[in-house]
């Protein structure tokens, strides 16, 4: 039983004695880490006027605000949102004249091009079909103007938020020894 117990004893001591050797080995004083270079922030300083330039330049051409925040690629899309709104606007503005001309020619007792297919009241109710049409391509061109000029302002504030490590979210892991239990938590970490 003695020979057990000494053997066991003399087993621990010597993982102790590695594992000790191991955590010195590991152990790195303050003159062997490399010196940390003081470095510039490489953030551009906060500039007030930005997104009221990028608002009045969308403004003025749209898509414009959207080159001078640097999103090329939001151009074209600002480009066919309004054209294709414009397009629709004509379209429904070309029926409309189509089935006014034809209502106007029929009310004077003149032949038109939808007699024989088309009632009177139909005429009435394509003109207000087209008529609504025309409004509602309206109104969805004049939103997408107007979006176009909120996001060049809005991307504008975006640009000079400050996102560095001196503020950061971490996600925390922690194990206690003592129940074996992991603990999860959430850290934020702000430097001055």
């Amino acid at each position: 039983m003695k020979l057990k117990f000494n053997f066991f004893l003399i087993c621990f001591l010597g993982f102790f004695s590695i594992a000790t050797g191991q955590q010195d080995s590991l152990a790195v004083t303050s003159e062997q880490l490399p010196k940390e270079e003081t470095k510039e922030k490489d953030y551009e300083p906060y500039n007030a006027l930005a997104p009221a330039k990028a608002a009045f330049y969308s403004a003025i051409l749209p898509g414009l605000g959207q080159a001078y925040n640097g999103s090329y690629w939001k151009i074209p899309i600002a480009y066919g949102g309004l054209g294709t709104g414009v397009y629709f606007y004509l379209k429904n503005d070309k029926e409309y004249d189509k089935y006014r001309e034809a209502y106007k020619n029929r009310l004077a007792g003149r032949p038109d091009q939808f007699e024989g297919r088309i009632t009177t009241s139909g005429l009435i109710r394509a003109q207000e079909l087209f008529q609504k049409n025309k409004e509602i391509s309206i109104l969805v061109t004049v939103g997408i103007y107007i979006l176009n000029i909120v996001d060049a302002n809005v991307e504008a504030h975006l640009r000079q938020f400050n996102v560095d490590e001196d503020l950061s979210v971490q996600p925390n892991l922690d194990f206690d020894a003592l129940s074996g239990k992991t603990n999860y938590g959430l850290t934020l970490n702000y430097r001055f």
